[in-house]
């Protein structure tokens, strides 16, 4: 009986062993599997990753793409604005009154621009700018992105037949005289320029002195974004709305009648200085 109970002891040991042994290996075939598992899922997340990261810079391009070509495109819809022919009666007329002075400012009403390291808000990432500008001031190399407003090529053109136009800008020569070569793109429309060192500093802004343009200031109005620039002049005065990058903006466009029936009166200080005509053109 001693000897039955042995062996029925060692019996129940190799079974609980061989359990044991079962179950551990149980546990690490499982063990293996779920670090076989967890590798693949980190392989596939990493892969994911890289595919989702691809995608958004494909995504970005095409969209940098797009709006590069949507500005173009904008840029060279065909505009005209009708020149009549003037009868005898418009020439005489014309003759008498004079030609007048159109004084333009540059910075956010024929432009918008930023340099390195600034970014503005109101301009869209990846916009692409129509030109960029190499300036050293200060001893220091900065560059200009350079931002044209919608139409302002054409609206120079036909403008320049009625008016004699004079860049006024309250920005540093060398950055404002580079912008403007590249608007008049040598066909000689903007040769006189003034600069921060012809305005004057008042209330914290420059202010633009007209009369250095012209002493006749019945014959001088000034387009710009900015009523302190203008402040000393407001009868002399055209109001724009300021422009950073709208690609869809029409206001030059929508000025054109009014500076072609504006060249025609004696004084242009009587239309101006009406308060609702003053708003229609800024309109």
């Amino acid at each position: 009986l001693v000897d039955v109970a042995h062996r029925i002891k060692l019996v129940s040991i190799m079974v609980s062993t061989s359990k044991n042994n079962f179950f551990s290996k149980k546990l690490s075939i499982c063990g293996c599997y779920v670090k076989w598992k967890y590798k693949n899922m980190l392989k596939t997340l990493t892969m994911l990753k890289k595919v989702i990261r691809c995608l958004v810079k494909v995504f970005q391009f095409i969209l940098f793409l797009f709006r590069k070509q949507a500005r173009q495109i904008i840029q060279r819809q065909v505009i005209t604005y009708e020149n009549i022919n003037l009868n005898a009666i418009s020439m005489q007329r014309l003759a008498i009154t004079g030609r007048k002075i159109l004084v333009l400012d540059l910075d956010e009403t024929l432009i918008h621009s930023h340099h390195d390291g600034i970014v503005r808000p109101m301009v869209k990432p990846g916009t692409p700018p129509d030109f960029i500008l190499r300036v050293t001031i200060d001893r220091h190399p900065v560059r200009f992105f350079v931002y044209k407003r919608p139409h302002v090529d054409y609206f120079l053109s036909i403008v320049s037949r009625w008016f004699d136009l004079v860049i006024f800008t309250a920005s540093m020569e060398v950055y404002g005289s580079a912008v403007a070569d590249r608007l008049d793109q040598g066909r000689g429309m903007l040769n006189r320029r003034y600069y921060r060192q012809h305005c004057t500093i008042d209330y914290g802004g420059y202010t633009k002195d007209i009369s250095s343009v012209s002493s006749d200031l019945s014959s001088v109005c000034i387009l710009d974004n900015s009523p302190g620039a203008y402040r000393l002049f407001p009868d002399n005065a055209i109001p724009i709305k300021s422009w950073f990058t709208d690609p869809t903006d029409i206001e030059l466009l929508k000025l054109l009648p009014f500076l072609d029936s504006l060249r025609f009166c004696v004084d242009v200080r009587s239309i101006l200085s009406r308060s609702s005509l003053n708003n229609l053109a800024s309109r």
